[in-house]
């Protein structure tokens, strides 16, 4: 037995030093989910003392640091780009995530048309007429940039002005499957000055929406006259041996029937080690359960009862739902019919819509902007488009005047008084009763609401239907399948697992299984598969053997 786990430990190294030796200063690594790619990382920037590693998911980045903390500066791209252009172009810019929304909403006054900006960015498309538009809009609101510009001019800056591409002795770039043509070009042109090594994997792209395509990832690691060196981590010491070959069995079957074309040819293995084979051994089958969208928390907690029995110490949960209402009642009914304390909700994507808290909190830092004073008008005129239109014209005419100074005194009055309330809030003064109900009132901030949430948090904390006080503590995360990305547990449910939510109008796609086997593939031990369609089971279930499937529960 120890022979098997030392030869286990023989072959991973065995990948691992491949990577080590190799004296190519351009390397992409295709690395499936639990293979060790953080372990990797410590070993490529071992006695190095300036690199940065990127990546554009907020939960890598938070864990990255701490992982690699001393060793890599971690950023993600957005925040990278904004250092260079601090450091290169405008040492007062700063980041509006919503600004190519507010530009947008702009265009349909001014232009009075429906122009995504962010995908022109996103592609690179510097031909299209309406990028002088974007930039013109954006000066007007001087230091704001967005995500996606902020980006896109680093990277015209720095095809100009090569002397500014900073220097490393090593870049990381993780997440690779989930670029753009925005965010290659500005990796392309780090890699003309850096030693580069790249990291991703083509089954887990999930984020079309952004314009990413694993077409990059595969170019690079595939064809014939890349400038990388291509490498692969097969050996996942995250998941249990019933998880990979469920994982497998799901490529397999898609591969069969004519789906993921073009994918990375490569294994994903199970890691023997003596923990591992444990879990595996106590953790034989994925559980599926049928049930109606009322009983799922109520099943989820009685899982965790008998979870809390089994394993007679602490554990993690992490609950997958496809989308975020169905994640929202989900925490809503744990915490407020069980009691649950310790529940997490994952971030989830910015909202696009400025709100009326977004332009005064740039207001408290200066009380004249132009984009802070757009974003509280277009809020206090919502219901006078003709007024807001108006001002919009205005400020496009040559030489316009700031919003500040065209809009009217009642207006301002009324803002200066909220921006009043909001700062003695911010240096913690005494504020009426009466003011900040008003405040909260103008914000659509639902007191009673939220104090009935509480009141109901607090009820259900005395909940004694379980004879396991201490479950109430057990850290949960709750997330959708996007914002699962970067997190694992050692129990995961996935719920909602229907065709109607998992399925692409009744059809399976990439992306489809792409999900399902990033979902999967968050579980460190045991995954229980939901269902609430009650006529149908859904068509991945068929997919994976059905000895890897206990129904029983």
């Amino acid at each position: 037995m120890e022979l098997r786990y030392e030869k286990a430990i023989k072959d991973r190294q065995a990948f691992i030093e491949k990577i080590l030796i190799s004296k190519s200063n351009k390397k992409i690594i295709v690395a499936g989910p639990g293979t060790g790619k953080t372990y990797l990382f410590k070993k490529i920037l071992k006695g190095k003392n300036n690199t940065l590693t990127l990546t554009f998911v907020n939960a890598l980045v938070e864990d990255l640091s701490l992982e690699l903390c001393g060793i890599s500066e971690v950023k993600t791209l957005h925040s990278f780009a904004l250092s260079i252009f601090k450091k290169n172009i405008n040492n007062e810019a700063r980041i509006f995530p919503k600004l190519s929304e507010v530009i947008k909403q702009d265009a349909a006054v001014l232009l009075d048309k429906n122009i995504d900006f962010d995908y022109i960015f996103h592609n690179m498309d510097d031909t299209n007429e309406h990028v002088k538009f974007y930039m013109e809009r954006r000066e007007y609101y001087h230091d704001y940039y967005g995500y996606s510009d902020i980006i896109y001019q680093i990277v015209k800056h720095l095809e100009n002005t090569s002397k500014d591409i900073p220097i490393y002795e090593q870049v990381l770039v993780d997440e690779f499957q989930d670029f753009n043509m925005l965010e290659v070009f500005l990796i392309d042109k780090l890699a003309e000055k850096n030693p580069i090594l790249i990291v991703g994997d083509d089954d887990q792209a999930l984020y079309d929406f952004k314009c990413a395509d694993k077409k990059h990832i595969r170019q690079r690691h595939c064809e014939p006259n890349s400038e990388y060196e291509a490498f692969w981590l097969p050996f996942c010491s995250r998941c249990t041996s019933v998880i990979i070959k469920a994982v497998n069995d799901i490529i397999l079957m898609a591969q069969r029937q004519g789906h993921l074309k073009g994918r990375i040819a490569k294994e994903y293995k199970y890691f023997e080690t003596e923990n591992k084979d444990k879990e595996s051994s106590q953790n034989p089958k994925i559980f599926y359960k049928n049930l109606f969208p009322a009983q799922i928390s109520w099943f989820i907690q009685k899982q965790i009862e008998e979870i809390a029995k089994e394993v007679k110490a602490e554990f993690s949960v992490l609950i997958i739902s496809p989308y975020k209402k169905q994640s929202s009642q989900i925490v809503d009914g744990l915490k407020k019919r069980f009691g649950f304390k310790n529940i997490k909700s994952a971030e989830d994507k910015i909202e696009k819509e400025p709100t009326l808290l977004d332009g005064l909190k740039i207001l408290m830092n200066d009380d004249k902007s132009n984009l802070g004073w757009r974003i509280v008008l277009k809020q206090q005129l919502m219901n006078n488009d003709i007024d807001f239109k108006a001002v919009i014209k205005e400020t496009n005419k040559k030489d316009s005047k700031s919003i500040y100074d065209l809009i009217g005194s009642n207006i301002k009055k009324e803002v200066k008084a909220m921006l009043k309330i909001l700062k003695s809030i911010e240096n913690d003064k005494e504020v009426d009763k009466a003011d900040i109900m008003g405040i909260l009132d103008k914000l659509n901030i639902d007191v009673l609401e939220k104090g009935k949430e509480l009141l109901s948090e607090e009820i259900a904390s005395n909940y004694q239907g379980s004879n396991i006080p201490g479950i109430k503590r057990i850290p949960i995360k709750a997330t959708t399948i996007q914002s699962s990305k970067g997190l694992a547990a050692e129990y995961v449910f996935i719920t909602h697992f229907d065709d109607m939510f998992y399925l692409d109008k009744g059809q399976v796609k990439d992306k489809n299984i792409c999900n399902i086997l990033v979902a999967l593939t968050r579980a460190k031990k045991r995954v229980y598969l939901i269902s609430t369609d009650t006529k149908k089971e859904p068509i991945f279930m068929k997919w994976i053997d059905s000895q890897c499937i206990d129904r029983r529960i």
